[in-house]
C-alpha cells in the first residue's frame, strides 16, 4: 500500500535508477548476461549517505536518481524504512528477506549517530572486523551472508585487501511457490540461445495453461506474467528476434506502467 506522497517519490526515483543503471551496464556488457538487484544498490548507497556530507552526499543521492529539490534527505531515509518493512515478509505463502550489514575495521570508531541511524532506518547490523587477518574477515562476512540466504550464497567475498576499511554488503533471499506448479515430469532439455552463434542445453519447464500476456506491437515483444502464491508475480519480457536493443532503449517507468495496465 502507498503510504504517502514522499513514499511515491522514492518508488519513482528507484525505478528511474533501475532503468538507467540497466542501460549503462547493458551498453558495456553487450555479450554478457546481466543480473542485479536495483533495490539492493539503492538501499546500500542511501544507507552509506548517512555517513556523508557536502558534495559527496549530494553525488550519492543524485546518483540514485533523487531530485533533491523535490525530496529532502530525511524523507529519503524515512521512505526506505517504510519500503524495507513492506518488502520483508515471511509467511506460509512466500519468504522475502532483504537487508544490509557493515563490517568495519576494528581500529576505526564511526560516529555513534551514524551507527544508530543505519540500524534505525535500514535495520543494518554493524560488525567489527580485523581486515589484517584477511581469511578471518572473509570467513566472518561469508558466514553471515550464508546464514541470511539460507546457504544459497556461501562465498560472497575473497582475497580481501588487508588495507580495507569497510565492507558494505546487501543480501536478498526470495523463496516462493508457483501458484500453478510446473510438473517435473514435463521438464526436458532444450537449446537456450546465449547469442546468435552460441546455444547451450538446459532444463526447460513446461506447463499448459492460461497466463496473462500481452504483445507490445510498438516494441515487438511479448509480456508474460506468471504468479506465485501470495501477491507476487514474475514478469517476463520476450523480445522478438533482433528486437532486444529496441526493447532495452524503451525501458522507462511509463513503458512498464503501460505493460501493467494491459496485463491487468
Amino acid at each position: 500500500p502507498v503510504k504517502n506522497k514522499t513514499f511515491v517519490k522514492l518508488v519513482l526515483s528507484n525505478a528511474d535508477f533501475a532503468f538507467s543503471f540497466y542501460k549503462l551496464v547493458a551498453s558495456e556488457a553487450m555479450d554478457q548476461n546481466i543480473f542485479f538487484s536495483p533495490i539492493s544498490i539503492s538501499t546500500s548507497f542511501a544507507m552509506l549517505a548517512l555517513g556523508a556530507k557536502s558534495v559527496t552526499l549530494t553525488q550519492i543521492l543524485e546518483g540514485l536518481a533523487f531530485n533533491l529539490k523535490k525530496i529532502q534527505e530525511q524523507e529519503i531515509h524515512d521512505s526506505f524504512f517504510q519500503l524495507l518493512h513492506m518488502l520483508n515478509r515471511s509467511d506460509s505463502e512466500f519468504q522475502l528477506s532483504l537487508g544490509n550489514a557493515l563490517f568495519i575495521e576494528e581500529t576505526l570508531k564511526p560516529v555513534q549517530k551514524f551507527l544508530d541511524d543505519v540500524k534505525s532506518f535500514y535495520e543494518s547490523e554493524v560488525f567489527s572486523s580485523d581486515f589484517n587477518n584477511s581469511v578471518g574477515a572473509e570467513n566472518q562476512i561469508n558466514s553471515y551472508i550464508e546464514e541470511k540466504t539460507n546457504g544459497k550464497i556461501f562465498k560472497l567475498v575473497e582475497n580481501l585487501d588487508p588495507l580495507t576499511a569497510m565492507v558494505l554488503v546487501n543480501y536478498v533471499f526470495f523463496k516462493a511457490h508457483w501458484e500453478k506448479p510446473f510438473s517435473t515430469t514435463h521438464t526436458k532439455q532444450e537449446d537456450f540461445f546465449v547469442d546468435q552463434k552460441t546455444s547451450v542445453r538446459v532444463d526447460m519447464m513446461y506447463r499448459k495453461g492460461y497466463y496473462r500476456n500481452y504483445f507490445d506491437e510498438e516494441l515487438s515483444c511479448w509480456l508474460v506474467q506468471i504468479p506465485y502464491n501470495g501477491d507476487v508475480v514474475a514478469l517476463f519480457v520476450l523480445p522478438n528476434e533482433g528486437k532486444m536493443k529496441q526493447v532495452e532503449d524503451a525501458l522507462f517507468k511509463k513503458t512498464v506502467s503501460k505493460w501493467e495496465k494491459f496485463l491487468q
